[in-house]
């Protein structure tokens, strides 16, 4: 579950209500990775109550103040990973170095449910669009390629991503994917997705080569959660 923004963290209920449905469980396990955010202990807080009045399990997996000694064992005993966000490309390269990406493909290949906004819908894809080098631009890097494509947050609240992930996409610079505003998704389940939006003006693309260095951006139809 890929959102571009929303979730707990922009006070948005219904995506992560659609998050927490897809485990057939009354009180799913939800382990949230705050890594992106440097372990913000204000992020951390706000998950923990929101996920607690969801009726969920919550959990966190801290990195700066690691507790946690076997991470393959925490994540794989999950219903749900859940991954905030912040700097994506901070983020992977400290889950390098604690093996949080081996693990996380080891859950994910059991069935554990991984979702995450901004950052924590960039990781999964093969390639994203990032303020990581620098704040208000969108420059291209490199995911765990868990999803085939590319992924852009924010699209329409953050002036350089839509125009730079399309140049990115006609350029060659980067695969053909999709695109998210605040408040919309899109579901993937094996090789097929589908797009859900919490506000009626959000939406999902997915963005493709033209011809002669264009690109081709398509709304998806999106199912309305309000």
């Amino acid at each position: 579950m890929a959102m571009g923004g929303g979730g707990f963290s922009m006070d948005d209920p219904l995506l992560d209500r659609f998050v927490l449905d897809l485990v057939d469980s009354p009180s799913p396990k939800v382990c949230f990775i705050p890594t992106a955010s440097g372990d913000s202990p204000g992020y951390i807080d706000k998950f923990t109550t929101a996920f607690t009045a969801y009726g969920a399990q919550p959990s966190v997996l801290s990195l700066f103040y690691r507790e946690v000694d076997n991470i393959i064992e925490f994540l794989g005993g999950q219903d749900i990973i859940y991954v905030g966000g912040g700097n994506t490309v901070n983020m992977l390269k400290i889950w390098d170095i604690h093996g949080v990406d081996s693990a996380l493909r080891m859950a994910w290949a059991t069935g554990v449910v991984l979702a995450g906004l901004s950052a924590g819908a960039n990781c999964w894809f093969e390639a994203f669009t990032t303020d990581s080098f620098r704040v208000g631009r969108a420059d291209p890097a490199e995911g765990l390629g868990f999803l085939k494509g590319s992924f852009s947050p924010h699209h329409s609240s953050e002036p350089a991503r839509r125009p730079e992930y399309a140049r990115l996409i006609a350029s060659g610079e980067i695969p053909a994917g999709y695109a998210c505003d605040d408040y919309a998704a899109i579901h993937f389940a094996g090789a097929a997705h589908q797009a859900i939006t919490s506000r009626p003006e959000a939406a999902a693309y997915r963005v493709s080569p033209g011809e002669a260095d264009s690109f081709d951006e398509v709304r998806l139809a999106a199912a309305y959660l309000g």
